[in-house]
């Protein structure tokens, strides 16, 4: 951990001997009342011998359908075999809510909880508050409550966070639940995910510890398990340790509730010619930085707008605009504006041919519109999966490993433009011969797609195969 932080830790254990005192005196009675309010909640009526666990890392509450789909394919997949389970999702909302979720006909209680990756350390949902309450017995702290209860944490880190190149103060949100879990000795369960790259020797060392002391740790593509292999080293355990897929592959396409574009309805009736998807990723087109920091040797913007005039006047292609981050304007990740502002620089010559989602649609009801197309290229992994999961040929533009392995594995492999080793016009060229072969790509796809969902299915019965344990504390049921 940065010596800052460690300094931290120490000057303010004192604060948080005084902050007991207060609890004790005042938020413990509050305390007290609301989950007295809570126990009311149907959902706090199931019966004690169903498993209780906890999700990090996938939270529903911020506008990335990537990480949302991973959130309700986790949820799917528990409400599929362990319908009875008590699920503490941690989100970056406030306090506890308790919802029900509905998984088909099956029902999940499922409580959401604040995390948050604050450095107001004096709020009880801080993850650093969190951490070091645990270090003193849980301190009243309600989240840490939840953890020690639980019969597992599972954390998937957004997927693909679990890595410094987002910088350190990233690697630490992703990385202090799982050492809450662990500390706690609650069996963490890294669900199918990204390992590194890791480019910083501590980073690295905290997370070999990690991955060494989770209770089970999957990787989503061979590209990743390797990673983890190497970070295990000689602990690593083939019953523990192993490969398998996305969990958002599992994910169900729902027909959206709201009107889709009139004329995006026209194209799918009309399909004499492609209709394609190119996702544009805010983050990479706000920002030459950005760029710069990835060492990226293309510009972007310039990538977007060449093979979007070229798709649409070579191939013939009508073209959908599809945000996954719905972050807003001025924020630096927003997908909508990146796709506003690509749109209004192509030009009123290519109206007819170019239009823009701009309706917000869940994760699902995305998945069903994507499901929809003949093709798309992105920079949003889990807008590819999407496609992909439906047996659409994708192509992606891949500023870290984690894109090559899900796409090797669905025989996409060499549709995959790396942005540090090809110029703008280069991976033009690349991703436009995707295109041109996406009948061949589709063919692949589709052999590759029953294992895929045979894997599925074998981990999914692999990762709720729960151990058998005390917990610490039963406060929180």
């Amino acid at each position: 951990m940065p010596p800052s932080l460690e300094a931290g830790y120490r000057t303010w254990v004192g604060l948080l001997i005084i902050y007991k005192v207060l609890w004790i005196l005042g938020a413990g009675e509050h305390s007290n009342r609301q989950m007295s309010k809570n126990t009311l909640h149907p959902c706090l009526l199931v019966p004690a011998q169903h498993p209780r666990l906890c999700l990090f890392g996938a939270s529903p509450t911020t506008g990335n359908l990537g990480v949302c789909a991973l959130h309700d394919s986790v949820l799917g997949m528990i409400a599929s075999r362990e319908p009875g389970a008590q699920v503490t999702v941690f989100d970056f909302g406030r306090g506890e809510r308790m919802t029900e979720w509905m998984a088909g006909n099956a029902a999940l209680c499922v409580c959401h909880v604040g995390a948050h990756p604050s450095r107001r350390f004096w709020r009880r949902d801080s993850l650093l508050n969190m951490r070091v309450s645990g270090w003193f017995g849980g301190l009243g702290n309600t989240g840490l409550e939840r953890v020690r209860s639980a019969d597992a944490v599972l954390d998937i880190s957004g997927g693909d966070s679990f890595t410094d190149i987002y910088g350190a103060r990233r690697f630490w949100d992703v990385s202090i639940p799982k050492l809450i879990a662990i500390e706690q000795e609650t069996p963490l369960i890294l669900l199918p995910q990204t390992y590194g790259p890791f480019h910083s020797n501590r980073f690295r060392s905290v997370a070999e510890r990690i991955v060494r002391r989770a209770h089970l740790a999957w990787a989503r593509d061979e590209r990743s398990f390797a990673a983890l292999q190497d970070l295990l080293g000689p602990e690593f355990d083939p019953e523990r340790h192993r490969a398998g897929v996305d969990v958002a592959f599992g994910l169900e396409g729902r027909k959206p509730k709201t009107p889709l574009p009139e004329i995006l309805k026209g194209w799918q009736e009309d399909r004499r010619q492609p209709v394609v998807g190119v996702n544009v990723s805010g983050l990479l087109y706000h920002s030459a930085d950005r760029q710069s920091g990835l060492n990226f040797k293309l510009d972007y913007r310039e990538l977007m707008l060449e093979l979007t005039r070229r798709l649409v006047r070579e191939g013939g292609a009508r073209v959908l605009l599809l945000p996954h981050v719905l972050a807003p304007d001025g924020h630096y990740e927003s997908d909508p504006e990146a796709c506003r502002d690509l749109a209004k620089r192509l030009g009123p010559g290519l109206k007819k041919s170019v239009t823009m989602l701009t309706t917000e649609l869940n994760a699902s009801e995305t998945k069903y519109v994507i499901s929809g197309l003949d093709w798309l290229v992105g920079a949003r992994m889990h807008a590819t999966i999407a496609a992909l999961s439906s047996g659409v040929p994708a192509a992606a533009l891949a500023y870290s490993p984690k894109f090559q392995g899900v796409f090797d594995c669905c025989g996409q492999g060499t549709a995959v433009a790396d942005p540090t080793i090809l110029t703008t016009h280069e991976a033009s060229d690349l991703l436009w011969y995707a295109f041109a072969d996406r009948e061949n790509a589709k063919r692949r796809l589709n052999t590759r797609l029953p294992h895929i969902r045979d894997t599925l299915d074998a981990q999914a019965v692999s990762l709720l195969d729960l151990p058998h344990r005390t917990p610490l504390t039963s406060g929180v049921h």
